[in-house]
């Protein structure tokens, strides 16, 4: 049972120290970049990393477990945000708030698939 408490405070460090280089990036990034570009550039590398992230364990497997906590839980859960997205939309007029969801959700979406793509070629795999 000792074993399982250890792991289980193990698992919380990795994912409070990705949270931790997240949300700093993600400061740093939005007093280099004003809004709401700041947001849209966090969202899409966010998507892209995630993508290769989730898909690198599906087609390679190189990275550990511990490592996918770290990086995905912790830091791309700090380092993106939906909440700030959505509150930058409301604040633009409504043309720029469209155009600000479908660049959003239409380049996020291709750079999981981008991602997805580059995993698979690590992993010597078809992404299609």
């Amino acid at each position: 049972m000792h074993r399982e408490h250890l792991h289980r405070l193990q698992v919380v460090v990795f994912i409070a120290v990705g949270a931790f280089a997240g949300a700093n990036l993600r400061h740093l990034l939005a007093v280099l970049v004003p809004v709401p570009g700041e947001t849209f550039i966090a969202n899409v590398v966010g998507c892209f990393a995630l993508g290769f992230l989730v898909y690198e364990s599906e087609f390679v497997g190189f990275l550990s477990e511990d490592f996918s906590l770290l990086a995905g839980t912790g830091f791309l859960s700090s380092f993106t945000t939906y909440s700030t997205f959505a509150l930058e939309t409301l604040q633009v007029s409504p043309v720029l708030g469209v155009v600000n969801v479908v660049a959003n959700y239409g380049v996020g979406f291709a750079a999981v698939l981008l991602g997805r793509s580059l995993a698979a070629r690590f992993g010597g795999e078809s992404s299609d």
